[in-house]
């Protein structure tokens, strides 16, 4: 299990050549809250986002995320996921239970990596909370309802 941002900035290395294909950016997320793949994000000048299939990694390092070969990663679609800090984000949103009650705004995820499951969310309630008691995790086993301004999950 890990969070979002430990594996934010990790470098993407073939393990067949060696060689660095870029850097993990960004996590896409279906709407059943499904980690769907990485967004990777390539070359120094111009920066292009690359989409790589969460199924298609061959493991996940703590120095390095390992894939068979570059032609795996496809181009970035416009298509209706969301991600954790880019474009349709969900980091800042509003968590709430099913029972109308507020958990906190969004901060990370915790995610299986094999298999793409979120299993829980780190909340914040503003910094200086923050300070004085941490920040929250909630876990939960079934995946949230994801809407434009909070998401709904079912704590246990």
């Amino acid at each position: 299990m890990r969070t979002f941002s430990l594996l934010k900035g990790l470098s993407v290395i073939e393990v067949d050549s060696g060689n660095c294909l870029g850097e993990v950016c960004d996590l896409s997320i279906s709407h059943d809250g499904l980690v769907k793949g990485l967004l990777v994000k390539t070359g120094s000048f111009f920066k292009k986002t690359y989409f790589l299939d969460i199924n298609d990694v061959s493991s996940f390092g703590w120095d390095g995320v390992m894939i068979p070969k570059g032609s795996i990663m496809n181009p970035l679609s416009k298509d209706q996921t969301f991600t954790v800090a880019g474009e349709n984000r969900l980091a800042g949103k509003m968590m709430m239970t099913r029972e109308g009650d507020r958990l906190g705004l969004l901060e990370d995820v915790y995610f299986h990596e094999e298999v793409g499951t979120i299993v829980g969310y780190e909340l914040s309630d503003g910094f200086f909370s923050d300070v004085l008691e941490g920040k929250k995790v909630v876990k939960t086993e079934e995946p949230p309802a994801i809407g434009k301004d909070a998401i709904i999950v079912n704590v246990k």
